[in-house]
């Protein structure tokens, strides 16, 4: 198994960019990816959560490496339209107008099919895809009158490959990069980006909760350097696909893992 590499450090990706990520408290990739945009230069940053404590938590650590840039947190559960709006409203009065939107809010688990509810199925779905949707639709309300914006979304390659007890998950990440890719060509017409990332798998204490530790261990021994991906690992190509460099990028899925073909 090899080393993780050495943290990146910021290059000023999206110096003068305003970000509103949702998901972003804790300690996984939402908020690896909230602690990228502020070392990569972004002037302002909306974060939300459904947890206040650990949304405070999270305010507090990006404030420190922010300096005098703002940093706020808003709670949101993105199955409430309401508080989807008010998300919104509440990113584009403190940032001046949301630059990215990064939608990052979902939700696994591990059920066989013919023992799965209707509820634990809706569940996954409603927050998985239907929530992004919402942000989607909600975001580009705001973003193609000004006639420029990015939309980055936090897919999976479970919505290309096959695992057991993971149907509603790996259906709603299908979803996801189905609506990413459909949204991105009504968007392409009014200057807006809309891509997603799909990360194999990448260890935080979020996915040890909800995932055996055989199974992660037997996931982890695919992947082609014999280890997980860091969470920032991920956060960098979230990085990329909100910055400029991906300026000719719209629709795309882009893989991040090291899993042999």
């Amino acid at each position: 198994m090899r080393a993780p590499p050495p943290y990146v450090p910021g290059h000023g990706l999206l110096t003068g960019k305003s970000v509103l990520i949702t998901a972003a408290a804790g300690a996984g990739i939402g908020f690896s990816t909230a602690q990228k945009c502020v070392e990569e230069g972004c002037r302002a940053i909306v974060i939300s959560d459904m947890h206040e404590r650990r949304l405070s938590e999270s305010v507090e650590k990006l404030k420190a490496i922010a300096g005098d840039r703002p940093v706020f947190g808003q709670l949101c559960d993105v199955t409430k339209e309401e508080q989807v709006q008010a998300l919104i409203d509440f990113a584009e009065d403190k940032l001046g107008g949301v630059d990215v939107l990064i939608n990052n809010a979902g939700l696994g688990g591990s059920k066989l099919l013919v023992e799965m509810t209707d509820d634990e199925w809706n569940k996954v779905i409603d927050i998985t895809l239907t929530g992004t949707f919402r942000m989607t639709r909600a975001m580009l309300k705001v973003m193609q009158p000004r006639g420029r914006g990015v939309i980055v979304n936090n897919a999976s390659v479970l919505g290309w490959r096959a695992q057991k007890e993971q149907a509603h998950y790996a259906a709603a990440k299908a979803g996801v990069m189905a609506l990413t890719r459909c949204s991105a060509v009504e968007a392409a017409d009014h200057g807006v980006r809309i891509n997603a990332v799909s990360p194999s798998i990448a260890l935080h204490e979020f996915l040890k909760k909800s995932a055996s530790e055989e199974l992660l261990q037997k996931l982890t021994a695919n992947e082609a350097f014999g280890r997980a991906a860091e969470v920032w690992e991920i956060a960098n190509v979230i990085m990329f696909l909100a910055s400029d460099y991906s300026s000719y990028m719209t629709g795309e899925i882009v893989s991040v893992s090291s899993q042999r073909a």
